[in-house]
């Protein structure tokens, strides 16, 4: 899907998204608090989360103590983020990460970003790799969906247009590519923290 369509899709469906911010915020808390074992993120102070949509992982993080910046191209899903009183600490942008994101390198400490590579094309997320290695000064975290495909899933990841399935068979040699070092933590039946560190 192109970069125009996808920003036309997401602005119509952000009030969709809106109605699950709870439920979102909830288990981006359950997963920060479990994988805290094999990395805790909370031990660092700034964080851009990429694709950041109405802003559950945002508030989450900025709940937790950490520095958030939001990113995201849709303007309907950021000002939903920005409405909502829980997230008046966080700063949002209107930016994509096809381009070149507005912060100057090494501006974070973590640049983390969730359900946004499965819908690139390869050559995009060759560039949001590349870029968010650029603005990160330690870790890249991709939350994405892992090899265990479910229906539902891919009936809407078909709909959507995205690249779910030529990303769940290739991230492995994608990722290898793009960073010096990728660990892999299972966080849910059909998701991975993909932890990677910038070359």
């Amino acid at each position: 899907m192109g970069e125009m369509k996808s920003q036309l899709l997401f602005n119509f469906i952000a009030p969709i998204y809106g109605l699950f911010y709870k439920s979102q915020k909830t288990i981006f808390n359950n997963i920060i608090n479990e994988i805290s074992n094999d990395i805790d993120i909370l031990s660092y102070e700034t964080i851009i989360d990429i694709g950041c949509g109405t802003g559950a992982l945002c508030s989450v993080l900025a709940e937790k103590g950490m520095l958030v910046t939001g990113v995201d191209p849709a303007k309907n899903m950021l000002k939903i983020a920005k409405n909502n009183n829980n997230n008046k600490s966080i700063k949002f942008t209107q930016a994509s990460v096809l381009k070149v994101l507005p912060f100057k390198d090494k501006s974070f400490d973590i640049a983390i970003s969730s359900y946004v590579a499965h819908g690139l094309k390869p050559h995009e997320r060759k560039h949001m790799y590349k870029e968010m290695s650029r603005v990160a000064k330690n870790i890249v975290i991709i939350h994405d969906y892992n090899e265990k495909k479910g229906i539902f899933t891919s009936v809407i990841e078909w709909l959507e247009g995205g690249n779910y399935f030529y990303f769940i068979k290739n991230y492995k040699d994608e990722m290898d590519e793009a960073f010096s070092n990728v660990d892999i933590v299972n966080v849910d039946i059909r998701a991975n923290w993909y932890i990677c560190r910038p070359k």
